[in-house]
This record gives structure tokens, sequence and C-alpha cells, in this order.
């Protein structure tokens, strides 16, 4: 291209958007404040109260939340292990608890492993819900099981992929 060039791309009146997101879908995909999360992997190192202190609590997104992971404020979480663990690796949704008791929901510029013990995992169909939390957001965590969160998914999939999604 160089300047002065026209690109030709139709009359200016003619819309170039005829279609939208059905208000049904649209409802269906809307952001969620409360996260459903399946059972992280180092779950059994916290005691029953810490897992039962961990879904009932309120937490809000703090200001040094960034794409990398979204740290929380609120109730500390306490586990009945040393807190040491080797380094392993971490997926997108992953719930850590740091050494002070603190969640952080790792997202989509995550590092490879951690070394923090993860309570819980943010279900596939909830992170555009997590991408949408703004700094001082308050949210909360739903316990769901495998079964459940693979059908969400299905679920989700299946709306995203169908006609009933668009309209117009």
């Amino acid at each position: 291209m160089r300047k002065g060039d026209v690109l030709q791309i139709g009359p200016p009146t003619t819309s170039f958007r005829k279609r939208a997101v059905a208000p049904r879908a649209l409802e269906r995909l809307l952001p969620r404040k409360v996260l459903r999360a399946t059972p992280g992997p180092q779950n059994d190192w916290f005691p029953g109260p810490s897992q039962q202190l961990f879904y009932e609590s309120l937490y809000r997104v703090a200001e040094e939340s960034n794409r990398m992971g979204l740290r929380l404020e609120g109730q500390p979480i306490a586990h009945g292990s040393s807190g040491e663990m080797i380094t392993e690796g971490v997926s997108i949704g992953a719930v850590q608890i740091t050494a002070a008791g603190l969640p952080i929901i790792l997202f989509v510029e995550q590092q490879t492993t951690g070394g923090y013990a993860k309570i819980a995992n943010v279900i596939s169909a909830d992170l555009h819900s997590v991408g949408q939390l703004r700094p001082r957001d308050e949210i909360r965590f739903e316990h769901v099981d495998w079964e459940t969160a693979r059908a969400l998914l299905v679920e989700q999939e299946k709306l995203l992929a169908s006609e009933d999604l668009l309209s117009g």
C-alpha cells in the first residue's frame, strides 16, 4: 500500500454487520461472579474446614492482578502440610494457595510450573468469566464434580457451534 491508495469495500451506507449474538445465547454466556471449580491436585492437603471456608468465602480481586494470575483478597486458607512441595506443571484456571493462605487464579499468561498447593481448578466453561474480572470485583467459588464440569463444557461448545448463537 502507498499513500493515496483506496480500498474498495462497498457502498458506505451498507452495514457489514448483519448478525448478532442471540439474546438467549448471550444470557447463557454472561460472565459469572460465582466460579465453578473442581478439586485441585493437592485438594487433600487442605482439611475439611479449610475447603469449606474456601467455597463459602467471598474474595475480592486484588489490584496486583494481571493476565498471569488474579490475586484474591479475603479469608486466608490454612492447609495441613508444611506448604512446601516440588515444583510441578500448572494449568490455566488452577487456584493456588500462597504461603499467606491467599488464592491466586492462574490465567492465560501463567508460568508453566508452580510450587504452591492447588486447592481447586476453575472449570473450562467458566474461564471466559475469569477473563472479565477486574480489580475490586467480588467472587465466590462453587464446588462441582468432574461429570458436571464436562457436561457444562460440552453444553457451551454446542451452543457456540449452533445456529442458536446468532440472530438477525
